[in-house]
């Protein structure tokens, strides 16, 4: 599982050039899944963006969770997260889980974002969506849980 977050002041979803969901201040995280991700996964990832201390305090120090800021969250599904660059000049996207399978596990990370958080914003899975933000920062952090939990 890969997630990329950025701090951002302000997203947005737009979906048929209507806005879909949108947040303040908060994360705005893309999703994507591979074929060896599970729920046992998402529940060690969701924690992790939680906990995380990346937004700058009265003195410039990255010290304050999502919790601290009182800030909110946008989820997104990314499947482009899993492209394989390494041939040619067009992305296989071979390394990305199926999408009936990451459909549901997109659901269940939502479900579980918000049981542990609270209310969250969302895309549409497979939608052609586009995305708004104004990056905080920048700060933006890649969560790869082929990294994080070896």
């Amino acid at each position: 599982m890969k997630i990329v977050l950025t701090t951002v002041s302000e997203a947005s979803v737009i979906i048929d050039g209507h806005i879909h969901s949108s947040i303040k201040r908060g994360f705005c995280l893309l999703v994507g899944f591979t074929h060896s991700d599970n729920q046992a996964i998402i529940d060690k990832m969701i924690d992790k963006v939680l906990a995380l201390r990346v937004f700058m305090d009265e003195k410039g120090l990255t010290n304050l969770s999502i919790h601290d800021v009182k800030g909110q969250i946008m989820s997104v599904s990314q499947f482009t997260l899993y492209a394989d660059l390494s041939k040619g000049r067009r992305p296989s996207f071979t390394k990305a889980m199926p999408q009936a399978q990451a459909e549901a596990l997109y659901a269940y990370f939502n479900t579980k974002l918000l049981e542990k958080f609270g209310p969250i914003a969302t895309g549409i899975f497979g939608a052609d969506m586009k995305i708004n933000s104004t990056n905080e920062g920048p700060f933006t952090v890649i969560l790869d849980s082929e990294e994080l939990f070896k």
